[in-house]
């Protein structure tokens, strides 16, 4: 199965929570429907990505990276590779690469969708059709920063950054587990 077809398949089977998601939901299938390339970066009108939303193993801290581009303090995530052949596949690799945890695992039902603008590495603004998931480290999971953050950390829960909910939505995504 390619990633395209993957990305239809796992927001077709997906029972948002709220009219709010549902609405974002049918937004994406559109959007998939309309552009066999949706899942590549080099989509300049928009692309599908993949998020994580990484739970320490109890479940009361997230990790968040401090994104050089944004700014701001965000999930772990980004853009879909050629290698890809699923969202979740995707979204872990993500988590992987840019926290450095092995034996990360990830629930396959997406917890959120999320489009915002955004100005990536082609250098041109467009948009991120974010597929985000949530993802737990194992006990004793200790974060290395990569290159691809200015900085990494645990966060308690209920002790998030300021600004959670800018780019990232973090607040909006905690709302969606309860």
């Amino acid at each position: 199965m390619t990633l395209h077809a993957d990305a239809v398949s796992t927001l077709d089977s997906w029972t948002p929570a709220d009219p709010a998601q549902e609405s974002l939901r049918q937004a994406y299938l559109g959007y998939l429907a309309g552009l066999p390339d949706a899942c590549s970066r080099s989509c300049a009108s928009g692309h599908i990505t993949a998020s994580a939303l990484v739970f320490d193993h109890t479940g009361t801290e997230v990790l968040l990276t401090l994104h050089p581009r944004v700014g701001r303090w965000l999930q772990l995530g980004g853009h879909c590779e050629p290698t890809d052949t699923s969202l979740v596949g995707a979204a872990l690799r993500e988590a992987e690469e840019e926290s450095g945890i092995i034996g990360l695992t990830i629930d396959p039902v997406p917890l959120h969708l999320d489009v915002h603008p955004i100005t990536c590495s082609l250098g041109v603004p467009t948009r991120h059709f974010d597929v985000r998931f949530v993802v737990h480290a194992p006990a004793g999971a200790a974060a290395v920063q990569s290159a691809e953050s200015v900085d990494l950390r645990w966060w308690p829960v209920d002790g998030l950054p300021d600004d959670p909910d800018g780019v990232a939505g973090i607040g909006r995504m905690l709302a969606a587990l309860r």
